[in-house]
């Protein structure tokens, strides 16, 4: 788990420094993504009694995916290694007691954890994660599509505002599920895979049309 945790906090220094050069120091305020991200989730989910709702158990565990985009950000410390900051989410993991909680009691608990400490953590994620039918596993090759896909919006113009986020009438992080699938999420190269194939659709298209 350690080598996959130091994985994707490479990965995520790796695009947060691309949107701004000394992103750590700017101390960003990544609780209010956490939370509005859970509230996101919830409509997801699903919490109106007054009429008939299903989960949207895909879009839920998209929701997840990017809450752990955020809480990553969120734990990072000037000068504090990888390795440990690795080593620390390992142990806050490892503190974590299943107690049944449901998707919503757990997304309101993350939430309210963010809200009050202006902070993330780990094991209250990991109730969220485990409620949404996610393992580690999962969510690893998930975060690397989805750190793939930010990476390939930025080179496609999504900062200045050029990028096209529907391709075919269909998200592009719809597409990413359905590329993702039959790729070898051990490979060395899964990343690279990954784009590769976002670039094939993308070009297909959008740039085709």
């Amino acid at each position: 788990m350690k080598q996959a945790l130091i994985t994707m906090l490479s990965m995520q220094d790796r695009m947060n420094t691309r949107i701004h050069e000394n992103w750590i120091e700017q101390d960003f305020e990544w609780y209010r993504a956490i939370w509005i991200e859970c509230g996101e989730l919830i409509e997801h989910y699903g919490y109106k009694w007054w009429k008939k709702q299903e989960p949207d158990m895909e879009q839920v565990r998209l929701e997840v995916i990017d809450i752990w985009h955020f809480g990553l950000s969120a734990l990072f410390r000037k000068d504090l290694p990888l390795d440990t900051l690795a080593a620390q989410i390992e142990q806050d993991v490892a503190s974590y007691q299943p107690d049944g909680a449901g998707v919503r009691e757990a997304t309101e608990a993350l939430a309210l954890h963010s809200l009050q400490t202006r902070g993330f953590s780990p094991a209250r994620f990991w109730a969220l994660m485990q409620a949404s039918g996610l393992d580690f596993d999962a969510l690893y090759s998930a975060y690397v599509g989805k750190n793939v896909l930010n990476f390939f919006r930025q080179d496609h113009g999504y900062q200045e505002g050029t990028y096209r986020k529907t391709w075919g009438g269909r998200e592009d992080n719809e597409h990413l599920v359905e590329l993702v699938a039959p790729l070898d999420k051990g490979a060395a190269d899964f990343a690279d895979q990954v784009y590769a194939a976002l670039k094939g659709r993308y070009v297909e298209l959008v740039r085709g049309s």
